[in-house]
């Protein structure tokens, strides 16, 4: 790795399906960052990505795009299965990495990642994107000051509705949607895809996870639930019953069945000294907050928290200041852990240590 500090980042994208379009448009407007290629096995795709957001190089190997010197970091946007064998690749060849969630499919694999990144001392980072809003920096900031006291209960939940509406298509046409739904294409479900945002999302500022007893169902939802060559059997929703090392209780549950919710993410943590609650459907900068006098009356307040930069932004600025910011891998890989327990938990009906 060149230690010489650098005054831009120049930076390719793996992967150019819907989520890369994400990526492009948050990088652009980074400052210090330029995006000067993207790669993907569909040249054709990789071409018109590249037309639409003004890249000016695409390739069709990820090989061609790492022999390239001059390309400092990558944004891994591919499938799931493929987070971390390209992702080790990517640092072996030099590269700076942030990754798509969830970091690996399996904890030994996330271990790998981050036993590379440590070896390679390169910037490595997990796109837990809801770290973005400034509602959940302030909240996390809250516990750790001891303004709630010590931990007690915990409630959290993402919810989507793309199984039972067409808000954002049709899943039973759209390739996008279906491989979601089937574990043979790679995929861990709604606790894999969502799940691991949310039990990032509570756990950040509520502290770490004991134990946990989980429950997945995958509901029927065509003819011998499969279109085509996709089997629908990975998970819709999940459930989690949960332990704190702190000694908290807490529940995290999450699916893709919740009619009228698009994209709903939902945090309470209640202390001995007050609560305080997170509704993205409410507002992303700010929160609730019953504490002190107002205990006694049930009274909430609303509060306004600071603006704070994206991950893109971070990721960039640790590149340039080599200094590691959150969430990196290892942290990605403290997630992938609670997420294996939660598979295991399932299986043996039965509460696992993380």
């Amino acid at each position: 790795m060149n230690k010489t500090r650098k005054k831009e980042v120049r930076l390719a994208i793996i992967g150019t399906g819907r989520m890369a379009g994400y990526h492009a448009e948050r990088f652009q407007i980074v400052k210090h960052c330029r995006i000067v290629a993207a790669v993907d096995v569909d040249r054709e795709r990789a071409e018109t990505f590249c037309k639409q957001h003004g890249i000016p190089e695409s390739y069709s190997t990820l090989e061609d795009l790492l022999a390239r010197a001059d390309v400092d970091a990558v944004s891994n946007v591919t499938p799931d299965a493929f987070h971390a064998p390209v992702s080790v690749q990517c640092l072996k060849a030099g590269k700076h990495v942030l990754c798509e969630k969830p970091l690996a499919l399996n904890y030994p694999d996330a271990l790998r990642m981050v036993a590379t990144a440590r070896k390679t001392g390169l910037i490595n980072m997990v796109n837990f994107s809801y770290r973005d809003w400034p509602c959940i920096q302030a909240v996390a900031s809250l516990v750790q000051r001891g303004t709630l006291g010590e931990m007690r209960h915990i409630e959290a939940s993402y919810l989507q509705s793309w199984l039972p509406s067409k808000y954002w298509g049709d899943w039973r046409t759209t390739p996008t949607w279906l491989w979601r739904l089937s574990s043979g294409h790679g995929s861990k479900g709604a606790l894999g895809d969502i799940g691991v945002h949310i039990i990032d999302f509570a756990t950040y500022p509520a502290g770490h996870i004991a134990s946990v007893y989980c429950r997945l169902k995958a509901f029927r939802k065509a003819p011998r639930n499969r279109v085509g060559e996709y089997v629908l059997d990975a998970n819709d929703s999940a459930v989690l019953s949960i332990e704190f090392k702190n000694g908290a209780l807490g529940t995290i549950h999450t699916t893709r069945w919740s009619g009228g919710h698009i994209n709903r993410l939902h945090l309470k943590l209640s202390g001995t000294q007050g609560s305080v609650e997170i509704d993205s459907e409410r507002t992303t900068t700010g929160y609730r907050i019953s504490v002190g006098k107002d205990l006694d009356q049930g009274i909430w307040k609303d509060v306004e928290a600071a603006p704070v930069p994206t991950i893109y932004q971070r990721f960039v600025k640790s590149i340039l200041t080599g200094v590691q910011d959150q969430p990196d891998f290892a942290r990605g890989a403290e997630i992938q852990k609670i997420l294996d327990a939660c598979f295991k938990s399932d299986l043996e009906q039965k509460p696992v240590a993380v």
